[in-house]
């Protein structure tokens, strides 16, 4: 704690975004019970961390006393440490260790790249600074699968690696240790029958992956930080195409889809809407993007063609807070229309929610599926469409989940449809400004009345944003108990 205590304050904000994803709770809850308690006069309407002062963020942090949650704030920590320690030397830097430093220099790596790697079964890949090795130019690209386990959790289930030339190194199905509930075959590629004979297990791949590590090689992966959480990998010579590819949708970073940068900058689709996933073929992809850009200068901006996310993202619907007892296929019962299912690889490990995508073969496609929905619509706060849709699956069991557009119903309104591409993909960089002014800049004659009114406006809307949440509960209550739960 005594390293918390003493941590910068972007520091501390990335600790308590990381505990929110995680669900973590101290002796006060989470970090929005926290706020209730610590704030009665704000509380949660102002919960985003970077808003708060250190000694919120270090008061809430404080309520924590489980020694794995203690140990998993000083990984945190060390992670900002190794980033600030970072001596680049541009003239001794081989493209390939530049392309590791862009990535570790990243806004976004200590949030991505903080593991909980003090837990049992992970393997920590060793690092020392002095060590010669440190200064290898070997590369290597790896791409993994995962299927959904009934405990909520995400299990590796085949995993490919290939070397600079493209060549395979490792390529393996691997036998999860838990139960299935969702393989996801859409997207993996992986059924029940082709695990029937497979042996290997996590801490075999994870005995290849040392070997393939040695001595200082780079690993090359895009959104790598998903295949590490998989394998238990925690390796610092990391180089994530997600990261270095920059994609900037008005002042918000947006990481680009792997498909998107294959059209984008090698020229080449890399797989067809709703075709399952080639793990060697998305490996070969990664290292096919950084040896492109090592060829074209570490420094230069390789193109994106916003359009073709554009059209990709607006034949898209989110389906979010998925009940994780529903499998993927079953959104084909509750969503109408011919579409196929994908799921969301930075789903919340270990939470009871999940998220998918429902993908359709044109935009009208998409629009007629929403619009057939039967549920009250609303905006998000980009002004998307969404719904709240109550349903009742076959075999009895009922719910409730929200489906929403991937982009404005004007495709004329660029910047506010490509401003998230899912649900919590990413954490701004930049906290939200305050939409109103302080009192003293705002210049009129009847000032007080209008701030009045605006506060009286916000309590009615607050009372009845409760009211809906209240009756929510009582429709899915209502709901469960006619489906005999």
């Amino acid at each position: 704690m005594e390293n918390i205590e003493k941590a910068p304050k972007e520091v501390l904000v990335d600790i308590v975004k990381l505990a929110q994803k995680r669900g973590m709770k101290g002796s006060n809850g989470g970090w929005k019970d926290f706020l209730g308690v610590y704030d009665k006069k704000v509380g949660i309407s102002l919960s985003d961390p970077a808003r708060r002062t250190p000694e919120a963020l270090i008061a809430f942090l404080k309520t924590f006393s489980n020694d794995d949650d203690l140990q998993f704030f000083d990984k945190v920590v060390e992670k900002h440490e190794s980033v600030e320690h970072i001596e680049k030397k541009t003239d001794k830097m081989s493209p390939e260790q530049e392309l590791v430093y862009k990535t570790i220099g990243h806004p976004q790596y200590a949030l991505s790249y903080s593991f909980p790697s003090h837990e049992e079964g992970w393997l920590v890949t060793k690092h020392r600074k002095k060590n010669k090795a440190m200064r290898s130019n070997t590369i290597v690209a790896v791409d993994c699968e995962m299927v959904l386990c009934e405990d909520g959790t995400d299990a590796l289930v085949r995993v490919c690696v290939v070397d600079r030339d493209l060549e395979v190194k490792l390529d393996e199905l691997v036998k999860p240790d838990k139960a299935i509930a969702d393989y996801r075959s859409n997207i993996t590629g992986v059924t029940a029958k082709d695990l029937e004979n497979v042996t290997c297990s996590l801490e075999d791949v994870q005995e290849s992956m040392m070997k393939l590590l040695a001595r200082g090689t780079i690993l090359v992966g895009h959104s790598l930080n998903n295949d590490l959480q998989a394998l238990k990998v925690d390796h610092t010579r990391v180089i994530d195409t997600s990261l270095v590819f920059k994609y900037w949708s008005g002042s918000n970073f947006r990481r680009p889809s792997l498909n998107d940068l294959c059209k984008s900058v090698l020229g080449y689709e890399l797989r067809k809407e709703g075709a399952p996933h080639d793990c060697v073929e998305d490996a070969r992809a990664s290292m096919k993007l950084v040896l492109a850009k090592i060829e074209g200068g570490v420094d230069n901006t390789l193109p994106l063609n916003q359009n073709n996310v554009h059209e990709a993202d607006a034949m898209k619907l989110l389906c979010h807070r998925i009940p994780t007892s529903i499998p993927g296929e079953k959104l084909l019962e509750i969503i109408p229309g011919d579409f196929t299912v994908e799921l969301k690889a930075n789903k919340k490990a270990g939470g009871d929610k999940y998220s998918a995508f429902a993908v359709f073969k044109n935009k009208l496609e998409a629009d007629q599926a929403f619009e057939n929905l039967d549920g009250d619509q609303v905006k998000d706060s980009s002004g998307r469409p969404q719904k709240l849709i109550l349903f009742k699956l076959d075999s009895g069991i009922a719910g409730s989940l929200y489906v929403r557009k991937m982009v404005q119903d004007s495709d004329n309104v660029q910047t506010a449809s490509n401003k998230r591409a899912a649900e919590d993909d990413d954490i701004p960089t930049h906290p939200k400004k305050l939409k109103t002014q302080p009192k003293e800049t705002v210049e009129c004659d009847n000032c007080d009345g209008y701030l009045k009114e605006i506060e009286t406006l916000k309590k009615k809307l607050s009372e009845r944003d409760q009211e809906i949440s209240t009756l929510h509960k009582i429709i899915v209550s209502q709901a469960r108990k006619q489906s005999g739960l």
